[in-house]
């Protein structure tokens, strides 16, 4: 049972790892951080660094995709997820500059992808070879930061990209690259979690569950206010207002419960990480999940 009592919070601190475009964004567009504690935000380029700071205690919380979850869970990162959130998959794809003659997943055989290990893109990458018969093994991975990967496939140093929004709106909104497979249709569960590291769970349950409830408020307000989203997001994150849009359109989340379900849809990430050689061997991802946080969704 999670109780909910800030009547202390007033010196305490919750810290919140982010990426560009992420929660901070979402929850300030829809007006819920007028919390009586204070949050402190850490923005990270992808997943990997801010699982490096989970281990380390350098934050509390921090918001991640299912893929990059399992890939930390696989190294045992002290951590559970407490709140899950589902969109439909499309904001991860694989992208292609406009002059290259990749026009589905099989063309990808031999080529250079620039990707960030363990990632999402990791992930989808590993599932669109999977679909076409192929493995890691047949082409050619190049582990690079989202910044450094755009830069590469611009000056044609690789010919593919796996990433994630807003950095796939960009690259199509401004460097005309085209989408090659997307992870709608099935290809991705489209979960999102906000992961905790255990100490926090402990020490700081009712912030977190009071920051669960917020954030929940915000997925589903986000769902019929995309405009007004659009024009926080534009402005946190730099990028244009029509770009805000592209990304949102595949960014729109439903808070879902913590349950068996999304256990078991885990381990189909875990089975087919295991199977593409991402982790060494699939692992039991139930004691990485913390159910009692679901009693405040929407509270």
């Amino acid at each position: 049972m999670v109780s909910i009592d800030c009547s202390r919070a007033t010196e305490r601190v919750l810290r919140i790892g982010d990426q560009k475009g992420g929660l901070h964004a979402l929850m300030n567009a829809a007006n819920v951080l007028d919390t009586s504690y204070r949050i402190e935000w850490m923005v990270f380029p992808a997943a990997a660094p801010l699982f490096e700071a989970l281990r380390s205690g350098a934050i509390d919380a921090g918001w991640v995709g299912d893929a990059p979850f399992v890939f930390a869970a696989a190294t045992s990162a002290p951590v559970k997820a407490i709140y899950a959130a589902r969109a439909d998959g499309t904001s991860t794809a694989i992208l292609a500059a406009p002059q290259t003659p990749i026009h589905n997943p099989e063309d990808l055989k031999g080529k250079r992808i620039a990707v960030a290990r363990g990632s999402i893109g990791h992930y989808i990458l590993a599932r669109a070879l999977e679909s076409a018969h192929l493995s890691l093994n047949d082409v050619r991975p190049v582990f690079l930061s989202p910044a450094d990967a755009r830069a590469a496939l611009k000056s044609g140093s690789v010919d593919a990209w796996a990433t994630w929004e807003p950095y796939t709106a960009q690259s199509e909104q401004e460097d005309g690259t085209r989408r090659i497979i997307d992870g709608g249709k099935g290809l991705l569960s489209g979960l999102i979690y906000l992961v905790a590291v255990n100490k926090a769970v402990l020490t700081n349950n009712d912030l977190l569950a009071d920051f669960v409830r917020r954030l929940a408020r915000a997925h589903v307000w986000a769902q019929t206010h995309l405009d007004d989203y659009a024009v926080v997001w534009a402005k946190e994150t730099g990028l244009s207002e029509t770009i805000a849009r592209h990304a949102l359109g595949r960014l729109i989340y439903s808070p879902v419960a913590i349950d068996d379900h999304i256990v078991t849809e885990q381990q189909d990430t875990v089975a087919a990480y295991a199977r593409t050689k991402i982790i060494p061997a699939p692992f039991d991802t139930s004691p990485f999940f913390d159910a009692r946080f679901n009693e405040v969704l929407l509270h």
